[in-house]
């Protein structure tokens, strides 16, 4: 499948030797935007008709989740909503670079889906490559990215955030300190940036713009913190809290 993909992103970037990168001509960027939109609305009724149509032969679509998929897997998932789920996808910016007969996307997408009646939303960021051949354009490759909000936070007594104010020693010598101002609470590595940290539950905090990020507070038997892990991608960091 690599290989494939790896083929496929050749094929895709190849223009002719004198083309440059250019702003996309109006008509061009219109007529892309519209087959975007189009693609867009046959997710949900699982219309694997229109995606037959503008998918290149060799297409390679990678999803939100990392799964590589061929043209021929990627069509054979695309099945309409079950019953009790509905929703819209819509284009909210959409870029368009032209190399020569090929088409570089760079475009944000809102989702709206009814699940038995619970509203509920996500944001994509999308690139693509489009390539026209015999005056007609057709999506080579796509690959899409989940925009990750930041969780809901708690509020706390100002008591429970005192509970983690204090430096703490991570690996290399850094070391990262947690203040209390009047907001809340502030942290960062010591020399560095101070930004503002919220509460998603007791003992798991997080930095506002950083959701890929978590810290999970660690308590001995008296209850007391003894530090956090810094997990990003299920990836830990693990810092010791300093005597006070």
């Amino acid at each position: 499948m690599l290989a494939l993909l790896l083929a496929a992103a050749t094929a895709a970037t190849a223009a002719p030797a004198a083309s440059e990168s250019t702003t996309a001509p109006p008509d061009v960027a219109a007529t892309l935007r519209a087959a975007d939109q189009a693609l867009l609305d046959a997710i949900a009724p699982g219309d694997r008709a229109t995606w037959d149509r503008l998918l290149a032969p060799d297409a390679v679509y990678v999803d939100e989740n990392g799964s590589v998929l061929d043209r021929a897997a990627f069509l054979q998932e695309l099945v309409p909503l079950p019953p009790g789920l509905s929703g819209n996808i819509a284009i909210t910016e959409h870029r368009v670079r032209l190399h020569g007969d090929t088409a570089v996307v760079v475009m944000r997408v809102d989702e709206h889906e009814d699940y038995y009646g619970l509203p509920l939303r996500a944001g994509y960021l999308m690139t693509e490559t489009w390539l026209r051949r015999a005056q007609t354009w057709r999506l080579a490759m796509a690959h899409a990215w989940v925009v990750a909000p930041d969780p809901p936070a708690i509020e706390l007594l100002a008591s429970a955030l005192e509970e983690y104010v204090g430096r703490y020693a991570g690996p290399g010598g850094q070391a990262y300190e947690i203040r209390r101002e009047a907001e809340g609470l502030v942290g960062g590595r010591v020399g560095g940036t101070m930004r503002a940290m919220r509460v998603e539950m007791r003992d798991l905090l997080f930095v506002p713009g950083q959701p890929r990020v978590r810290k999970l507070f660690q308590r001995d038997a008296r209850g007391q913190v003894t530090g956090f892990i810094d997990r990003r991608e299920g990836e830990d960091i693990a810092w010791t809290r300093a005597p006070r």
